[in-house]
């Protein structure tokens, strides 16, 4: 998407597309969202989503389909069995990562259950720039632990450091070292890390890290999950890049790994995944689990109009116009509010714009859950659904303490193609309402704790009545039906 010059106005991000399928929205007034906040269990996961105005709660599996993916998904090949509709998807991801071999599955934890099912066995270590929390938990699921090893400089919040997804080499070798390369399952990348703000990692990053592991003989995979947002930020931020394509970027970036595997419910704009293995042995080595955990070889689990659509969207998001979208609405978002005063995570990344939360409510503590509290505020005064990403998406340590997050963060996802920019302006409006009031908003805690990824479906209260009294200022200022 080209930055477009306007003669009288201050220049905005201009969509090239335009809506011709629209879904009714409906806004609850405050006293309703109070309620419905409750009977969520103060879990945003939990909300009904006709309950909701602004749903940023992720960009998974609710992007906007072009008019081309939706045509594309008439013409499936419904076969259970070397359906040809995977062998169309098959033969575009080759063209595009330049590697022949698919293993089909439902989304991107479905490939991730493979990998760690395949690879992890108990002891060993998966060294990573950054965990994602169904990444990490089927490592640990398996008995594995993880490393993360992100420069320093990616868990400021506050930075101009254009690639804080990029993995700190000395880390790395003083990793490889102390845990021994025969105990490291594999290496894995994410090409923009998702609880740190979506902020990417360089080309030349990519290509230094696996130099080292491959020195080592250490498997190396990719998460390409979030690669067109990294590929918008390659292209714009990283000087050998400017020149390159976006899909010769993105054959660089995928000739530096054995293994790459994504949801296409992010890359792709559809609902799927895949898991893609140059090594033939390898391949062969995981082929059985795809029966055993997603569906025949050929569907993975997937229904097949959605892997039509997705071939199609892999298309799209080798399109600067297509990918751009997402990352400049963010970065309007992120501006606007760094200039009202709002803590946000800078420089914006992909995926979402992401307040950060440890600022904005300091006087709530870690164990009192401050992202998690500050997006059922942002529910109660402007019906938007954002994500804790913080302690309450972290899991307890074996002896039950609490395991603290290096960050503790809201993320207000963009859905590609779905909003427009009036409605992230409102997004804005309603968070510097909630940055004034501010000391209103109190903790949480868990009144249902599960075990594992316990911010899906754990449930919580008010450590007191302040979402009451939140919502009775705002009603003040705004009126009951608002």
């Amino acid at each position: 998407m080209p930055e477009i010059k306007f003669y009288k106005n201050t220049p905005v991000p201009l969509e090239l597309h335009r809506v011709e399928i629209v879904k009714q929205l409906s806004l609850l007034p405050v006293k309703e969202r109070l309620t419905k906040m409750k009977e969520a269990g103060f879990n945003t996961f939990k909300l009904h989503n006709g309950d909701i105005f602004m749903d940023m709660l992720t960009d998974s599996g609710v992007n906007a389909m072009s008019n081309k993916q939706l045509a594309a998904m008439m013409q499936p090949d419904d076969a259970y069995a070397g359906s040809e509709t995977f062998f169309r998807m098959q033969d575009k991801l080759n063209e595009i990562f330049g590697i022949s071999r698919c293993l089909p599955a439902h989304q991107g934890r479905a490939c991730e259950n493979i990998l760690a099912t395949r690879f992890v066995k108990p002891g060993n270590c998966v060294i990573m720039n950054y965990h994602f929390t169904t990444a990490k938990a089927h490592v640990t699921r398996n008995g594995g632990h993880v490393e993360e090893l992100v420069k320093d400089e990616g868990l400021k919040t506050e930075s101009d450091l254009p690639f804080k997804g990029d993995m700190d080499l000395d880390k790395l070798k003083a990793c490889i070292k102390k845990e021994g390369a025969d105990n490291i399952s594999f290496l894995r990348m994410e090409a923009g890390t998702n609880l740190i703000g979506g902020q990417p990692v360089s080309l030349k990053n990519f290509r230094d890290v696996t130099k080292i592991a491959k020195e080592h003989g250490i498997l190396t995979v990719l998460d390409a999950s979030l690669l067109q947002d990294n590929l918008f930020f390659n292209k714009t931020r990283e000087a050998e890049c400017k020149n390159m394509t976006i899909r010769e970027i993105t054959r660089a970036i995928a000739d530096c790994f054995d293994i790459v595997y994504f949801s296409a419910r992010k890359f792709g704009l559809a609902r799927g995944g895949a898991i893609l293995v140059r090594d033939e042995d390898l391949f062969h080595s995981m082929e059985d689990l795809v029966p055993m955990f997603e569906g025949f070889l050929t569907y993975g689990g997937m229904s097949i109009r959605e892997m039509e659509a997705m071939t199609v969207g892999f298309d799209e998001c080798m399109e600067m116009d297509v990918i751009s979208q997402a990352p400049q609405f963010i970065k309007w978002c992120v501006d606007e509010l760094v200039d009202y005063g709002v803590p946000m995570v800078t420089p914006a990344g992909g995926l979402g714009a992401h307040i950060n939360a440890m600022e904005f409510v300091k006087h709530i503590p870690q164990e009192e859950y401050p992202a998690g509290a500050l997006v059922c505020a942002l529910y109660i005064c402007g019906g938007i659904r954002g994500m804790e990403r913080g302690t309450l998406s972290e899991e307890r340590e074996p002896d039950g303490s609490e395991r603290f997050a290096s960050v503790e963060l809201v993320r207000l996802a963009m859905p590609r193609r779905v909003f427009t920019l009036s409605q992230v302006s409102y997004v804005a409006d309603r968070v510097k309402w909630l940055f004034d009031h501010r000391e209103m908003i109190g903790g949480l805690r868990f009144t249902h704790e599960p075990a594992t990824l316990r911010f899906f479906t754990g449930r919580l209260e008010a450590t007191s009545d302040w979402p009451e009294k939140l919502a009775k200022a705002f009603e003040k200022d705004f009126g009951k039906d608002c």
